[in-house]
């Protein structure tokens, strides 16, 4: 690895009635899978396991006859295919090799620059010390050193030389193989083609297109997938605990529907049905509006997600914090943040996959609430940005300074995402805040490391981005998608849902058949029918012309500052925005946004609409250092005391304020106000009758951080 408002009222009531704590659910649900089975257990197995088996009797006598020849010739083709895969693959690989020797010869022609520049170095020092006055053991021995330090530098010298001379013949030769490797490539890549193009033209020959496109099989398929993954043993182990949950088995058995969309959805985790029906009842309990759209879809797939308990990552200073996620909390944290709009606007049309990946966070609900704010306080123009590839996530490159170092001041009161945005972090700390950020707005998002380094890949409308990493092809998921590019697969696919349900069926019948789950071509080697819906998912792909997303973020992967210009937006500032008041009795209000220098964003200071009315001023972490000041008129001369109005999700920052010239006329700390709106303490100072220029600049103990600030407040001093 690299360089290092809590819930309240009758939602917090109805969960609480509902369910209690997850822990106890959790305790329950492990206790019977650890119980034998009692007698009506096992009659209650013996049942389950009958239906399996009707079920797959039923859907195998259904199954259309394929001709032997033509299984046959798919059967050759798609081996042929394989081959041509593992050749394209080795040609690009020795192109990438030889490419590579441009690569070293740069960092070897830089390795000899520091050696000549040391060796002069060296020599000069040598020279001094000849020249040197004092005793002659002192002289000795600094000529000594300096006789080493050249003797070392000349070897390191001559070790880059011969390594240039290596590099050099390297390219050379790479330059003189270039075109042949770069032809052999062309020629397994068009045999690659050729052979894709065989393996669909003697898939289309098994004329099974007609069979997967007709759904007079869901019901039984789905119910077979829930006997299947949930096994009859531990349905039964669910079932005998009392009357209400084998009541639940047998509802969602009978549940043509519900079970089809969990089908869909990827199933319960770990096939743990009976826990996931239990925590769809809770949550019907809990809610009258989640039996419906949008808001029946969210409770589903966070039943789905929860089936198996989630750790639950509370601040380290919280001993009395639950063990898991209360999911019936998780679902009515969601279903609040949706009804009061605080969610994004597309929430609404996602999928029940695509909400597991918004659900399955470990954060606490009050955390999940702290981050909607404290964006909306702090940087409102993350949440509006029209830039799905960087909204709410831009947190992790404005922000989040990149450095392990100071996360030894994390403080146990704090959640770790509050100490993230506190402290920074490296990949790691980066990748999970700006998970948890998107799937605070119910924006879909999953880990996708690569090899030593931690990324992150979210949901756009316009398909799945990777942020912070390398892109396409190059990590992995932690999800049954094992390769990425798999799970991109499925993510593309599943925007054609009518079509995708083809590939769910064969999968299922590949289940059926008793063949090994295979979710993608670079995950395992897929059986028949397992093979035959991924033949189906390419051809829905290929049929949408997806295209994949470039990845975003890799230039701040190991790095503080984004090396891509960002552009400064011109906002448009009313002079209402900017009107300085005096009220009655002499107190003085300085919106941000009236400032006389600048009077509009530049690349560190930006003002944007504030959720508080009005403009704020934001000053950003990057960039150079600058000062901000506002001119106001005082009635007369007199002594004020200023405050400001503020939001810091960082600490250890001050404003040094200068007046009309005079530099240091106060230093304004800055709270620490964990990304919520607070004031600073007064400082005193005193301004002249008339016209009064006041300067601020930005100063940190450590590190640059950012702040936000929507107005000053002058107040007399009596």
């Amino acid at each position: 690895m690299m360089k290092q408002q809590t819930m309240t009222g009758i939602c917090a009531l109805l969960a609480a009635t509902a369910i209690g704590n997850t822990d106890v659910w959790a305790a329950k649900n492990k206790t019977a899978a650890e119980t034998s089975l009692t007698q009506s257990g096992q009659k209650l197995e013996l049942r389950y396991a009958a239906m399996l088996n009707n079920y797959k009797a039923e859907i195998s006598k259904a199954m259309p006859a394929l001709s032997e020849p033509n299984k046959a010739a798919y059967l050759k083709a798609r081996e042929t295919e394989k081959a041509a895969v593992i050749d394209r693959d080795a040609k690009l690989a020795a192109l990438k090799k030889s490419n590579g020797s441009s690569g070293l010869l740069s960092h070897r022609e830089a390795w000899i620059g520091r050696a000549i520049k040391g060796v002069a170095e060296a020599k000069k020092n040598l020279e001094l010390a000849k020249n040197m006055q004092g005793d002659k053991t002192t002289r000795e021995k600094t000529l000594k050193k300096a006789n080493d330090a050249l003797a070392e530098i000349q070897a390191n010298h001559d070790m880059a030389s011969t390594e240039l001379k290596k590099a050099k013949a390297a390219v050379a030769a790479s330059k003189k193989a270039e075109p042949k490797l770069t032809k052999d490539l062309k020629s397994a890549e068009t045999a690659l083609t050729q052979a894709q193009a065989n393996t669909v033209k003697t898939l289309k020959n098994l004329k099974i297109d007609t069979f997967l496109a007709n759904d007079k099989l869901d019901a039984k398929l789905a119910a077979f997938a829930v006997l299947n993954e949930a096994t009859p043993q531990k349905l039964a182990q669910f079932a005998q605990q009392g009357k209400q949950q084998e009541k639940l088995i047998e509802q969602l058995l009978a549940d043509s529907k519900l079970m089809l969309q969990m089908l869909v959805a990827d199933g319960a985790k770990d096939g743990n049905y009976g826990p996931a029906m239990q925590i769809y009842s809770d949550i019907q309990k809990a809610s009258k509006k989640a039996g419906n759209g949008v808001l029946q879809r969210l409770a589903l797939a966070t039943s789905l997600e929860h089936s198996t308990p989630i750790k639950l990552r509370d601040a380290t200073g919280k001993t009395d914090a639950p063990l898991n996620v209360d999911p019936v909390k998780r679902y009515l944290n969601f279903e609040k943040a949706f009804l009061a709009g605080q969610l994004d606007p597309a929430f609404k049309d996602l999928d029940t996959w695509s909400y597991r990946f918004v659900v399955n966070g470990e954060e606490p609900e009050e955390i999940l609430d702290w981050g909607r704010t404290m964006l909306s306080n702090y940087r409102p123009d993350h949440i509006t940005t029209p830039d799905y590839r960087w909204r709410y996530v831009s947190a992790v490159r404005s922000d989040i300074r990149y450095g392990s170092q100071d996360n030894k001041h994390d403080k146990p009161e704090l959640q770790f995402f509050q100490n993230i945005m506190m402290n920074g972090g490296i990949c790691g700390r980066r990748a999970f805040f700006g998970r948890f950020i998107l799937r605070s707005f119910g924006i879909p998002v999953t880990a996708r490391p690569q090899r030593a380094h931690a990324a992150l890949a979210h949901w756009t409308p316009k398909g799945w981005v990777v942020v912070l990493g390398g892109g396409w092809g190059i990590g992995w998921t932690k999800t049954r998608y094992k390769k990425d590019l798999d799970f991109l697969a499925t993510t593309q696919a599943r925007e054609n849902p009518k079509s995708f349900m083809q590939v769910k069926r064969a999968q299922t019948i590949g289940d059926v058949m008793g063949e090994e789950q295979t979710f993608g071509f670079l995950s395992g080697e897929p059986d028949f029918w397992y093979g035959i819906s991924l033949y189906q998912q390419r051809e829905i792909i290929t049929d949408a012309k997806a295209v994949a997303l470039a990845a975003v973020g890799t230039d701040i992967g190991e790095a503080n500052e984004s090396k891509v210009k960002l552009k400064v937006n011109t906002v448009s500032i009313s002079d209402e925005d900017r009107k300085i008041t005096l009220s009655n009795d002499g107190v003085i209000t300085i919106p941000a946004a009236a400032s006389s220098k600048p009077t509009n964003s530049t690349s560190k200071i930006k003002f944007m609409p504030s959720n508080l009315g009005g403009m704020q001023l934001h000053y950003g972490r990057t960039g150079n250092n600058e000062e901000f000041e506002y001119t106001i008129k005082t009635p007369a001369a007199s002594k004020y005391a200023l405050s400001a109005r503020v939001v810091t999700p960082s600490w250890k920052q001050h404003l040094m304020l200068a007046i009309n010239g005079t530099e240091n006329a106060a230093s304004i700390e800055l709270p620490h106000t964990v990304g919520m709106w607070g004031k600073t303490q007064p400082v005193e100072i005193t301004l002249k009758k008339g016209k009064n220029v006041l300067s601020f600049s930005h100063k940190t103990d450590g590190y640059a951080k950012g702040f936000t600030i929507r107005d000053f407040t002058l107040t007399p001093v009596k």
